[in-house]
């Protein structure tokens, strides 16, 4: 498995915190084997992670973004289109494609939210290396 490639995709809204998830990802994978994307916003990960999965390059593609309230109810629909863009794209291209995409309904931008959120995405971004090599192991057993 030394040559699998991962793919991460982060959304720019918030990087401060986003960009964390990379962090905890690259903990348990080496950063050689993952390739890096950025995207302006959430809603613009899906497209990008089945065109990535759709190459061939990847074993599993993860997308990290964080989807706030900012008081109106619009996130939630982004939220959702995000979440199953996702999870469709991983469908169509017969590629895992994990989602590190949160929904707090009560962020709010303090330091004490920050530095929960960016703890938390560093966690979140663990689990989905976890899941990217489970997966990957799983389905390689499955094929032999």
């Amino acid at each position: 498995m030394a040559h699998t490639r991962f793919a991460f995709i982060k959304a720019g809204w918030h990087a401060e915190i986003v960009d964390q998830a990379l962090a905890g990802f690259l903990e348990l994978i080496p950063q050689d084997r993952v390739d890096v994307f950025d995207v302006p916003g959430a809603f613009e990960m899906p497209l990008l992670a089945r065109d990535l999965a759709r190459t061939g390059k990847y074993a599993a593609v993860a997308a990290a973004a964080l989807v706030v309230d900012g008081g109106i109810y619009r996130h939630d629909f982004v939220a959702q289109a995000v979440v199953s863009g996702l999870m469709q794209a991983g469908l169509d291209s017969d590629v895992p494609v994990l989602s590190v995409s949160l929904t707090p309904h009560h962020y709010q931008e303090t330091d004490h939210h920050n530095r929960i959120y960016r703890d938390h995405f560093v966690a979140k971004g663990r689990e989905a290396a976890e899941a990217a090599l489970k997966i990957t192991e799983t389905r390689k057993a499955l094929r032999s």
